[in-house]
C-alpha cells in the first residue's frame, strides 16, 4: 500500500536532493524559525518540514494536490493527528519488538516477525476504524484515495486470514516437516508441513487415541542433541520465517512512508495554530504558470518576524503583474529587508503546497529561488568583501535559468557608489534579458535612479515610508528613489538628549551641512506596499 499524500503517483523522498543554494536560503530567509514552529521541538517534524519547504515542486498539479489535502487537514485536525499518533506508535513499538541479536537465525527471525506483524495488525485495525468513521469528512483526492485503499485492502477477511496464519506460525503443536535422505544418509529437502490433524482434548489423550508415531527423546543434558534438533527446526522454518519477515517489512515501509508524508501536514497544522494564536491571517495562494507573469497580494507579512516577535506584524499590498523588476529603496530600518524576506518565504511556502502568510496571494511559479544578501567580513582575511560578493553571484548565475527569481539585499554596497551602481546595473540588465525576476533592496541611489529614469514598463519602484517626525510605518509605497536614507534619524535616536539635555543634541546642531543635504523630499502614492517591522 502507498499513502500518496505528497504526490499522486510516487512517494516523498525525505533524503532527496536539495537545491545547491539551500544553506543560503536558510540563512537569508530565517527558515529555521519557520521549521522550528512547524516542528514544536520534534526533530523528525523539523527534518520533514525543512526538506519539504526547500525541495518544493515546480509542478502546478502537485501544488494544488497538496493544497486540497492541507485544506482537509485544517478542517479535520483531530482526525489527522489521530492517524499520526497511530503511525508514531508503530515506530515506538518497533523499537521495543526489534531483537537484532536473534535476526541471523530462522527461529529468531520468525519470532521477531511474528511480534511485529501482531503489533502491525492492531495498528492497521485502528487505521481502518478511522477510515470507516471519518471518510465522509474528507474531500481531497489524496485522502479519498487513501481511505478507499485502506477499506478495500484491510477488510475483515484480510484480518481473519492474517491472524489465522500468525496463530499457526506460533507452532503451539510443534513443527511438522518432511525430509529426504541424501548422499551418506544426510538429510536434504527439508519442507515445513501444515498440521494435518487436530490436537486431541485431554480426554482423548487419556484414552490413548493419539495416532501412532515413532518418538525419539533427547536427554535433558544432551546439549549436542538439542543443538542438532534446533538446527533441524531452523531448516524447516527458514522459508516461512523469511516470507513473514518480508511481509512485516512491507507493512513497516507503509507505516514509515505514511508517517513521513503525514508529518508535513502535522507541521502545517502546528504552524497554522501558532499563527492563529498571534491573530495573523493565512491564505491559500492562487498558483499560475510562469508564462502569466502574475504577482499580487494583500496583507503579506514576514511570518518569521511574527513568530520571533510573538505578535502580529504589519501586512503588505502589492500589484506587480507583468513586472519583472522590483527595486526597493528608502529609509534605514523602514522594513525593506523584512519585505524582501516575506517575498522569499511566501514563494517557498507556495511551492511546497502550504498556505502563505497573507490575506490573499496570487503568483506565478518560479523555477528556482536565489538570494544574494550582504555578508559579514571574511574573518580569515582571505578575500575582500567585494570579491566574496562577486564569487557568490557567479555561483548563482551558474544555477539560473529563465523563470528563476533572485532576491538581492544591499548587494555590492561594499565598494564605492559608482562601481557598486555599475555592477548592479549590468547584472540586473542581464537578468531581465534572460527572463529572470529580480527583487533588489538597495541604498545605491545612482543605480536605483538610473533605472527609474528609464521608465521600464516591467519595473516597479517601492520606497519605505517615513513620517515627518522620522517615525517608520514599516510600509512601502510606490515612489521614486531618494538621495537620502535618512541616517540622521538613527543618529538622533541613538544620541537623543537624556534627562537634562545637552548630551545628545540634534544632528543638525553638530553637522548643519549634512542636515541640509539630507532634507526629506515629499513623494509617494496611494498604492500601499510594505514588508513588516524591522
Amino acid at each position: 500500500m502507498k499513502a500518496f499524500l505528497m504526490y499522486k503517483d510516487r512517494d516523498f523522498d525525505l533524503e532527496g536532493e536539495l537545491p545547491s543554494n539551500f544553506a543560503a536560503l536558510i540563512q537569508d530567509l530565517a527558515l529555521n524559525t519557520l521549521c522550528d514552529n512547524m516542528a514544536r521541538g520534534d526533530r523528525f517534524l523539523f527534518q520533514v518540514s525543512r526538506q519539504a519547504v526547500l525541495a518544493g515542486s515546480n509542478d502546478l498539479a502537485t501544488i494544488r494536490y497538496r493544497q486540497k489535502i492541507l485544506k482537509d487537514c485544517l478542517e479535520n485536525p483531530s482526525v489527522v493527528r489521530e492517524m499520526y499518533h497511530i503511525v508514531e506508535e508503530s515506530v515506538e513499538n518497533k523499537k521495543r519488538h526489534w531483537m537484532g541479536i536473534f535476526n541471523k537465525y530462522p527461529g529468531g527471525i520468525l519470532y521477531n516477525a511474528l511480534e511485529m506483524m501482531q503489533m502491525f495488525v492492531g495498528l492497521l485495525r485502528k487505521l481502518r476504524n478511522v477510515a470507516d468513521q471519518h471518510r465522509h469528512e474528507f474531500e481531497s483526492e489524496g485522502f479519498t484515495n487513501l481511505f478507499s485503499l485502506i477499506q478495500r485492502e484491510l477488510d475483515d477477511e484480510y484480518f481473519g486470514v492474517v491472524e489465522s496464519h500468525l496463530k499457526e506460525l506460533r507452532f503451539q503443536s510443534g513443527v511438522l516437516m518432511s525430509a529426504q535422505l541424501g548422499q551418506g544418509n544426510e538429510g536434504i529437502g527439508y519442507v515445513l508441513r501444515k498440521q494435518h490433524y487436530k490436537r486431541l482434548s485431554w480426554v482423548g489423550r487419556m484414552l490413548g487415541l493419539q495416532p501412532a508415531v515413532y518418538t525419539y527423546r533427547i536427554a535433558d543434558r544432551d546439549e549436542s542433541g538439542a543443538r542438532t534438533l534446533s538446527e533441524l527446526k531452523n531448516r524447516g522454518i527458514n522459508l516461512v520465517a523469511n516470507a513473514l519477515a518480508q511481509s512485516a517489512d512491507h507493512v513497516d515501509s507503509f507505516f514509515n512512508m505514511f508517517r513521513i508524508e503525514l508529518a508535513f501536514y502535522i507541521g502545517c497544522l502546528n504552524l497554522s495554530e501558532r499563527l492563529t494564536e498571534l491573530g495573523e491571517p493565512m491564505a491559500f495562494p492562487m498558483v499560475v504558470s510562469p508564462r502569466e507573469r502574475t504577482y499580487s497580494f494583500r496583507g503579506l507579512y514576514d511570518v518569521c518576524l511574527a513568530l520571533t516577535m510573538k505578535r502580529s506584524v504589519v501586512g503588505n499590498d502589492l500589484d506587480a503583474d507583468l513586472k519583472d523588476l522590483v527595486v526597493i529603496t528608502g529609509a534605514n530600518q523602514g522594513g525593506k529587508s523584512t519585505f524582501l524576506r516575506s517575498v522569499g518565504v511566501s514563494q517557498l511556502m507556495m511551492r511546497c503546497g502550504m498556505f502563505v502568510p497573507a490575506d490573499s496571494f496570487c503568483s506565478s511559479m518560479c523555477h528556482g529561488l536565489f538570494t544574494h544578501y550582504s555578508r559579514e567580513e571574511d574573518a580569515r582575511m582571505e578575500s575582500g568583501k567585494l570579491d566574496e560578493e562577486l564569487g557568490r553571484m557567479s555561483d548563482i548565475v551558474d544555477m539560473l535559468r529563465p523563470g528563476s527569481w533572485v532576491l538581492l539585499n544591499e548587494s555590492f554596497a561594499s565598494t564605492n557608489e559608482r562601481d557598486g551602481a555599475e555592477i548592479s546595473r549590468q547584472i540586473t540588465r542581464a537578468f531581465l534579458e534572460k527572463s529572470i525576476k529580480v527583487f533588489f533592496v538597495t541604498h545605491l541611489y545612482d543605480f536605483a535612479h538610473n533605472l527609474h529614469e528609464q521608465r521600464l514598463e516591467n519595473s516597479v519602484f517601492l520606497r519605505a515610508e517615513r513620517m515627518d517626525d522620522g517615525r517608520r510605518t514599516f510600509r512601502l509605497a510606490e515612489g521614486e528613489p531618494l538621495q537620502t536614507s535618512f541616517g540622521e534619524d538613527l543618529y538622533n535616536e541613538i544620541f537623543r538628549a537624556t534627562e537634562g539635555g545637552g548630551a545628545g543634541q540634534d544632528i543638525a546642531a553638530f553637522c548643519p551641512e549634512i542636515h541640509s543635504s539630507t532634507s526629506e523630499k515629499t513623494a509617494g502614492s496611494s498604492v500601499r506596499v510594505n514588508g513588516g517591522e524591522g
